[in-house]
């Protein structure tokens, strides 16, 4: 089964067997033991989308796009190259017990080599959203990161939007940056909670496609907003981003995007396992296919990792908020 998915050249179409089956819904619900990293694909190679804030991946300088070519761990005796690797074989790998080392073998764009980076697995606990305002200008400003669309994300959303409504700040800055995305309805929520009317995503098919459109009354449609987005905007967040340019209710800053554009529809089998297929993807309202190139900024700004203490990034969106 493995293999027959695999021989669709497509790394997304998956089979999943009982154990990795489980493991999917974990990472958008609840806590495990792991190193905090968000997985995909860059042309096939196992690749970081994102390592989750505050994760023992992003303490060991793990960063969005590197490519993941081997995995070892001395405590159960692996060694293994990547290479054809399902995303769930690499999860399982990757996790384990809390307090044990696992070895990743990187490599990151634009260096000359492979290097390796030891990470110490601990309890991984995902966050959906934080909510904090910032001064700048006599002016207050709120800045709402959104680390991804999982199945708690709408009540804890509803919750911060309460806030930011009653702080009545002069602008707001949604930071989609290392969200790996989620489900396709919290985008659309969370998409809806800015338009009034209009378009936000097409799954567009072989033989059918379907429209999602604005489907409530939102209470931030008015309110000047700018998305941050980075390398580890995946999927959902690039939905979101996409659809909120495409609509011109948003200026988008920083970097671009990583990429994920298609959908995998999901046929759980008999005996726990599931098969993931790639059926459609997703279009933009203005035609542009997410997974070709992303989410180009109309800001293009990088952070500088040097200097830990400052956000070029937030502060450039800040800045373009108050314009």
């Amino acid at each position: 089964m493995q293999g027959l998915a695999q021989s669709l050249d497509d790394p997304y179409t998956q089979y999943l067997p009982p154990k990795e089956n489980k493991q999917a819904p974990e990472d958008l619900n609840g806590a495990f033991f792991g190193v905090g990293i968000e997985l995909g694909y860059k042309e096939s190679t196992l690749a970081v989308v994102s390592p989750i804030k505050n994760s023992p991946a992003e303490k060991a300088g793990v960063k969005s796009g590197d490519l993941i070519l081997n995995i070892k761990d001395e405590k159960v005796k692996l060694d293994i190259d990547t290479r054809n690797m399902t995303l769930p074989t690499a999860v399982t790998h990757i996790r384990g017990e809390k307090g044990t080392p696992v070895i990743l073998t990187l490599f990151r764009d634009g260096g000359e080599k492979s290097f390796e980076v030891t990470i110490v697995r601990d309890e991984i606990v995902v966050p959906s959203v934080d909510l904090a305002f910032i001064e700048k200008n006599g002016k207050k400003i709120a800045h709402l990161e959104l680390h991804k669309f999982g199945g708690r994300t709408d009540k804890e959303w509803i919750a911060k939007v309460s806030e930011i409504i009653a702080a009545r700040p002069a602008g707001l800055v949604l930071d989609l940056r290392n969200n790996p995305g989620g489900y396709l309805d919290g985008a659309v929520f969370v998409t809806s909670e800015f338009l009034s009317t209009g378009d936000i995503v097409k799954q567009e098919g072989r033989k059918s496609s379907e429209t999602y459109r604005v489907d409530r009354k939102g209470n931030l449609t008015s309110i000047p907003l700018v998305v941050l987005v980075n390398k580890g905007s995946a999927s959902a967040s690039e939905i979101t981003a996409g659809a909120l340019q495409d609509n011109k209710r948003a200026e988008i800053v920083g970097e671009q995007s990583f990429g994920k554009g298609t959908v995998q529809e999901v046929q759980e089998l008999s005996d726990g396992s599931s098969l993931h297929v790639t059926v459609a993807k997703w279009v933009l309202p203005s035609g542009r296919w997410i997974g070709k190139e992303g989410i180009t900024p109309d800001v293009k700004v990088e952070d500088n990792f040097e200097t830990k203490d400052i956000d070029e990034q937030l502060d450039m969106a800040v800045e373009t908020v108050l314009k």
